[in-house]
């Protein structure tokens, strides 16, 4: 967002005193004046079941656009021009990075098999059926100045979920399942998105051939592994400096300081080195949340945990409100030149190619991973555990995708809860048709004005249709679990089936471990059988020297000691 002239020459100050620009101060004023209005607008709605913040400041924001629009008789409502980098450097790191903070990582990680799928090889295969769509349709509507590339940006801009908004529609108490494939697969998909859209400004798309197609296929694995590796060690980094020097015996400002810069400095290392930053940061937030919370004061461990809840609302708050605002730019809507009709075309173009690419990819996967994970006679994967209560006590019940009724409704909300589009398909849009050389300035501002109708209409029209939607189909009568541990096997249970197969390390059996029976174990319970092993590892090596639950040093005179001391 870039504030006009935020420090002017001496021809701009009037004759006041302050060396700021009347028009910064203005929309600084208005805007914050707006966020007040949607934390007031959004507490009173909070038992609301088809509204939530990030409609409310959406809406909000086309109000003050159109009130600004009138103020100005219709000459420009720009008070804020779109800038990416201010998207991608300032607002959307501190929302992934606390999304990954405060994830339930078994919830996560036992679904990362399926979050990977979706969000690797869906985004792919909905990149592939939106660019192809486009370029079939668009020709058809008279659009004809989109080369190769644009029809492909345009695939890759469409395929970006809208992963902010997906934390504000979904519980993570109520939906655990939900929540951590659809946000997970938002956050993957995201980085996907990103790095296909990347991959198409580079590649020579003059020759296209199955070698192509491998590079995109290695520079895709590259950026997220790298990517994941580089989150992994700011996080471990920052756990290993804060447990080694103990900051908190002094102050517990500057442990919450370390935090956040490092936890920033890792997503703009990850820019500068041309990797992911989104994947960076969210992983980041996970390790940091496993290792380094724990390492710092009591009180710091509540600084923190609110401070990223905060920062992270308000960062969500206001890219809606930015939308909204954004959305009634009257020079936009004048470039393109479009009639109403060509306009509703193309979003409605844009609109079903997203349902049929989301739709494809959704419905196929899922069938392929049930028909993988079976154990025994049972399919083990998609399911959304309830609790019933009954007349003589509570019972847990899973939705087996076992069941075809409960199959259908689980993939249709799984598909219904990643159709929404947010300000990561605004800020590629913009990147992609705002200065383009090749296109036409009247298509270009119509690509524009098209994807924000879709943004509008899936933010409004599914945020709000979401969460009713999920309570009519799988919550209905129905109250969430305290607790995620839906595997089918436990850890306990996996711990007496090593103890029973001679787990050298468990019990005082000296027999070697049969490899047999413990791969067998792993292939019947992948996910379960992983997390035993973790456990074994991160218990042994890990927490003694990164720190954790369990393995925070007692430093008399901290904060936390001297509290103990006096209690």
């Amino acid at each position: 967002m870039e504030f006009l002239d935020a420090i002017p020459n001496k021809h701009s100050l009037q004759d006041s005193s302050s060396f700021l620009n009347t028009t910064t101060v203005i929309a600084l004023c208005l805007f914050f004046a707006l966020l007040c209005a949607c934390i007031v607008i959004g507490h009173l709605l909070e038992e609301h079941r088809w509204a939530n913040e990030s409609i409310t400041a959406l809406l909000l924001g086309l109000c003050a656009g159109v009130v600004v629009l009138l103020v100005s008789k219709g000459r420009s409502s720009k008070i804020l021009a779109f800038n990416e980098d201010l998207f991608f450097l300032y607002l959307l790191p501190p929302i992934i990075f606390n999304a990954g903070f405060q994830v339930k990582k078994k919830q996560f990680f036992k679904n990362f098999s399926i979050i990977l799928m979706f969000g690797v090889f869906g985004t792919i295969i909905s990149f592939c059926l939106i660019s192809a769509g486009a370029f079939l349709l668009f020709k058809k509507i008279g659009i004809t100045t989109l080369s190769i590339e644009d029809y492909l940006a345009v695939g890759a801009i469409l395929s970006a979920t809208d992963s902010v908004c997906t934390l504000q529609v979904l519980n993570q108490e109520e939906t655990p399942f939900l929540y951590s494939v659809v946000f997970g697969e938002g956050v993957v998909n995201d980085a996907t998105s990103i790095v296909l859209y990347n991959a198409v400004q580079s590649l020579d798309l003059s020759n296209i051939d199955a070698l192509t197609a491998l590079k995109l296929l290695g520079t895709f694995l590259y950026l997220f592994f790298t990517s994941t590796i580089l989150g992994v060690v700011a996080g471990l980094l920052s756990a290993y400096i804060i447990k080694t020097l103990y900051f908190g015996r002094h102050s517990t400002d500057r442990e919450v300081a370390l935090m956040m810069i490092m936890s920033y400095l890792s997503y703009m290392l990850a820019e500068l080195l041309s990797l992911s930053g989104i994947l960076t940061v969210f992983f980041c937030g996970i390790v940091m949340s496993h290792y380094t919370w724990h390492n710092v004061t009591e009180s710091s461990r509540i600084t923190t945990k609110h401070a990223f809840a905060t920062i992270s609302f308000i960062a969500e708050t206001f890219i809606f409100l930015y939308v909204g605002m954004d959305a009634l730019d009257i020079d936009k809507w004048r470039s393109s030149k479009a009639s109403a009709g060509t306009s509703v075309s193309v979003s409605s173009a844009f609109l079903a190619l997203v349902l049929i690419g989301r739709a494809a990819f959704v419905f196929s996967l899922s069938n392929i991973l049930n028909f993988f994970k079976s154990a025994e006679s049972t399919k083990v994967e998609f399911r959304q555990q309830v609790i019933f209560q009954t007349s003589n006590n509570v019972a847990v019940y899973s939705y087996q995708f076992s069941s075809c009724t409960n199959y259908l409704k689980s993939q249709f909300i799984i598909w219904w809860a990643g159709l929404m589009r947010g300000a990561v398909t605004i800020a590629l849009s913009y990147s992609e048709f705002s200065d383009s050389e090749t296109t036409s300035t009247q298509d270009s501002a119509l690509m524009i004005t098209s994807t924000i109708i879709v943004v509008l209409f899936s933010t409004v029209v599914f945020g709000s249709i979401t969460k009713p939607l999920i309570g009519a189909v799988l919550l209905r009568h129905a109250k969430p679990t305290v607790s995620d541990a839906t595997d089918i096997a436990s850890l306990e249970d996996l711990r007496l089936l090593f103890l029973e197969n001679g787990d050298p390390s468990d019990g005082g059996n000296n027999q070697p471990s049969p490899k047999a029976s413990n791969l067998r174990l792993l292939m019947r319970y992948p996910t379960s059988t992983a997390h035993y092993f973790w456990r074994k590892f991160d218990d042994k090596y890990m927490r003694p020297v990164f720190g954790g639950r369990g393995f925070v040093p007692y430093v008399p005179g901290s904060p936390t000691g001297a509290q103990d001391e006096t209690s």
